[in-house]
């Protein structure tokens, strides 16, 4: 029997409304609806009538719907449904989305942040499907982790399990999460940015030069150019990524210690370039973890590509 779930993925550029049916160990997205994010009361406003009109045109009601899952960056608090002043969000600060969105749908309303929630959705729909213990990473412009733990999310004390980006691995190095260093500096889309322009800033001064970016262009590259050059044979950009991957295998190596996962999903940079980072990441990996945590770990890229976000608030609405 197919069971009807709504979902809201709330994002710093872009919002959408997403209606699902989920059969078995299938979801299948029915209906999406994209706007947008703007000022926080229209965009709030905006959610809602799209939900709405959703609802009304595909006869949806409490009485056929199991509920409204909602996917959005933190800090927040999923118990009480309250979204804490996300940095990507101004203006968000303190909202109650979830009474908000019961007292227009008349349906249960569940919210957790966007990593946690990408980890259901990998462990209900994708790549960890049979998993008791696994860990999501995101890998995309930055970095967080969702943890399943003993078949269920790990949220910690309040909300803040998972933040492995802010981990410091080096005392130097490129920022991110506020930190020089950090797991996410150096794995992440704009830590991967920060390593080229320290490399090739290197070259530039040295009165060298790359094909791929000219010595006034440094200001603008990003880890996408950098992941094209590397796939196409430079050298340099090679080496970026490969110090890029080193530091994964690293931060992945404190996870599988600490976490002893039988499967980690990596998302975002990784899910697309695996290749360019499998070998180093594990040779790193062999050399930093726990041997019998590291054998019964296996890492693997995300299988929900660019629809994740569509199905992490669905998979909130069926937890």
């Amino acid at each position: 029997m197919k069971e009807n779930l709504l979902g809201i993925d709330v994002g710093g550029t872009k919002c959408a409304v997403i209606f699902g049916q989920r059969e078995g160990d299938s979801l299948n997205i029915v209906e999406k609806v994209k706007f947008p994010t703007t000022d926080v009361n229209d965009t709030i406003g905006r959610i809602c009538d799209e939900l709405k009109q959703l609802m009304e045109r595909n006869a949806l009601s409490a009485e056929n719907t199991r509920a409204v899952g909602i996917s959005c960056g933190g800090p927040l608090d999923s118990r009480k449904g309250i979204v804490m002043s996300p940095p990507n969000l101004p203006g968000w600060d303190n909202i109650p989305i979830t009474d908000l969105i019961r007292s227009r749908t008349s349906l249960p309303a569940y919210i957790q942040n966007d990593a946690n929630a990408c980890a259901m959705a990998e462990w209900k729909f994708g790549a960890g499907r049979g998993t008791q213990n696994m860990v999501f990473l995101t890998f995309g412009t930055g970095l967080g982790a969702g943890i399943i733990a003993g078949g269920q999310i790990y949220t910690g004390a309040n909300d803040n399990a998972g933040e492995v980006g802010h981990i410091r691995l080096s005392e130097f190095g490129p920022v991110g999460y506020g930190k020089a260093g950090s797991f996410e500096g150096f794995a992440s889309g704009s830590g991967i940015a920060q390593l080229a322009r320290m490399r090739l800033g290197e070259i530039h001064q040295m009165g060298g030069k790359v094909d791929w970016c000219d010595s006034g262009q440094t200001d603008r590259i990003t880890a996408r150019d950098v992941a094209e050059a590397a796939a196409a044979g430079d050298a340099v950009a090679q080496e970026i990524v490969q110090l890029s991957a080193r530091y994964l295998g690293m931060g992945l190596s404190v996870i599988i210690d600490i976490l002893n996962p039988e499967l980690i999903v990596i998302g975002g940079i990784f899910a697309r370039q695996e290749s360019l980072f499998r070998p180093q990441m594990e040779e790193t990996i062999r050399r930093e973890a726990l041997p019998l945590a590291s054998r019964v770990c296996r890492i693997v890229p995300a299988q929900l590509g660019e629809a994740i976000g569509d199905y992490a608030a669905l998979s909130v609405a069926c937890s």
